[in-house]
């Protein structure tokens, strides 16, 4: 009754299924964070900031206090 788990008749399928995990985590885990559809990196408050600030939001002195205050925090 147990002769077929004694032997390698199940070792191809394993391998599949460890190759298919391993595939699969190293989609998840390894991919780059730029790809359309893939998972985004939120923007830290200092990124905003130089946004606004290339956008034209706001002035350079508002920009160079507001830099401070994030940089000190």
């Amino acid at each position: 009754m147990f002769y077929f788990y004694h032997g390698y008749h199940f070792w191809g399928m394993h391998l599949l299924w460890w190759l298919l995990w391993l595939a699969i985590l190293f989609w998840i885990f390894a991919t780059p964070y730029d790809l359309p559809g893939q998972r985004k990196r939120k923007d830290s408050p200092l990124d905003i900031l130089k946004k606004r600030f290339a956008s034209g939001e706001i002035t350079e002195e508002e920009y160079r206090e507001r830099k401070k205050i994030l940089e000190n925090e």
